[in-house]
Order: structure tokens, then sequence, then C-alpha cells
């Protein structure tokens, strides 16, 4: 039986992705069994922004856009997306034994049948830094972090923004 293959657009803050010929694509952190039941879980749990599925592949996204805000937190922006990527894989689970939205019980057993996983930071940063809104991340450095924080998830972590967007998951525009 072939899958039928789809084009979906999500937005996140200011930008608009455009995945296309997926199997799925999906906010997670908006997903009704997230917000309601597992967010609170062991004293809380975090999410990606988007779960995506395409091939054999499942893409855990994270979106970051400091164009407009600067980073305010504390936690580290690799221990934040480590965090967030743990529980979220402990989240598609959950869902997918007890979740009782039936499209999110569906789309998180596809997500678990894939073969490999791949994290991706979206990193957005202003091109031309000054004072107020300097590049406050190196992405060679973060991608470094992430490999290094995320070896219980995927070995070759990627950080991209707008202009490199794998193009085999679509692409990004500014809204």
């Amino acid at each position: 039986m072939l899958k039928k293959m789809a084009d979906v657009t999500l937005d996140e803050g200011h930008l608009r992705f455009e995945f296309k010929d997926v199997d799925f694509a999906e906010q997670y952190d908006g997903w009704r069994h997230h917000r309601n039941v597992f967010s609170s879980a062991c004293g809380g749990a975090k999410a990606v922004d988007f779960v995506v599925g395409k091939g054999n592949v499942i893409w855990l996204i994270e979106v970051k856009d400091y164009r407009h805000h600067r980073r305010d937190k504390t936690i580290s922006l690799w221990d934040e997306i480590a965090i967030k990527v743990r529980d979220t894989m402990a989240g598609l689970v959950s869902t997918k034994f007890i979740g009782v939205d039936d499209d999110e019980r569906r789309t998180s057993r596809t997500a678990l049948g894939k073969r490999k996983l791949h994290v991706a930071l979206h990193l957005e940063q202003t091109k031309n830094p000054s004072r107020l809104f300097p590049q406050a991340f190196n992405p060679a450095n973060v991608r470094l972090k992430l490999k290094q924080n995320l070896r219980f998830a995927d070995l070759h972590p990627v950080v991209f923004d707008r202009t490199d967007f794998p193009a085999q998951l679509g692409r990004v525009t500014s809204i």
C-alpha cells in the first residue's frame, strides 16, 4: 500500500514552514495529550515545536528566532533543546499508549515506527548584529554542544536557518 504524501504549512512566531511531501508534520507542543496530560508529568515536561515524518525518518525540530527578542533564559540553549527532545520522545510513547485523540495516537504510532531520528534546531539570528540585537550564537558551536548533549537521540543533530533549511523537507519564509 502506498502512503499518501502531503504538503503541510505550519507557523511558528514570525516564520512559516512549508513541509513538502511529508507523511506528517505537526505542531507537537500544541498536541492535546502534551498540553493536558504530559506537560505536567514528573514535575513538568517540555516539547519541541514540530514533529515531522518523511520516509523512514522522524524529525524533531525546535525553532528559536532571536531576530526580534533576545534570549533571557538562564539554562543554556543546548541543555534546553536536549530536555525538549528527551521529553518529546517520552511524550510520543505516552501518546501512543494512552492518548485520547485518535489523530495524535496515529501520528505517534507512525512516528515511533520510523527507523531514524533526526534532531534539528532552526536558529534565526539577526543578519546585521548590533548592540541591541547581537548575534548571540555561533551555529557551529551550537551544533557541537548539541552533538555532545543529544548522544542519546541523534549523533548528528543539525542547526540551520531560513537560508539553509533542508531542501528535502521544504522551505521556510518570514511572515
